[in-house]
């Protein structure tokens, strides 16, 4: 087993104990930065598609079980979220892709497609206008956790062309 695969199962467990008990705590109106999806975001793009739907499968699983969660509702966004993050893996522009804004753009996009699909299947406020739930419940938290991902854009390792 590759340790970059162990790797992304490890680091799950303490973004998920910051993002359940030091997060709510910079909560701006409720909304939360999600760290889970700026993870799957990272390693789905580093590993593949089918690696990326798997780890959303098990990112999901594990997130329901451990905070009590509706079973299902977090597995099924983030298997959505890692497959689509998945279509941009490849070889030849994954340090362009991690090296400027352009992860955060897809973080933006996979936390949206995340937050309104988890926010679908497990509320049951059907008072809701169609438009006010995509704003609040899909574009402000995409907006926030998207600000966390620039972390990423900024330590990440910038490659050396030294021979």
């Amino acid at each position: 087993m590759r340790s970059e695969y162990l790797w992304s199962i490890i680091l799950f467990f303490p973004l998920l104990l910051i993002q359940t008990t030091i997060l709510p705590i910079i909560a701006i109106n409720g909304i939360v930065p999600d760290l889970v999806i700026i993870l799957l975001v990272f390693y789905s793009m580093r590993l593949g598609q089918i690696y990326g739907t798997i780890l959303g499968f098990l990112y999901g699983f594990l997130f329901d079980m451990i905070t009590g969660s509706l079973l299902g509702s977090t597995m099924i966004s983030l298997t959505i979220a890692g497959f689509i993050a998945g279509y941009f893996s490849n070889e030849n522009k994954r340090d362009y892709y991690f090296n400027n804004y352009f992860f955060v753009l897809i973080v933006i996009m996979c936390s949206i497609i995340n937050s309104v699909l988890n926010s679908f299947f497990s509320s049951a406020d059907l008072n809701t206008n169609l438009i006010h739930f995509l704003i609040n419940q899909g574009i402000f938290p995409a907006l926030y956790t998207s600000v966390i991902s620039l972390l990423v854009v900024v330590f990440y390792p910038k490659r050396n062309f030294e021979s």
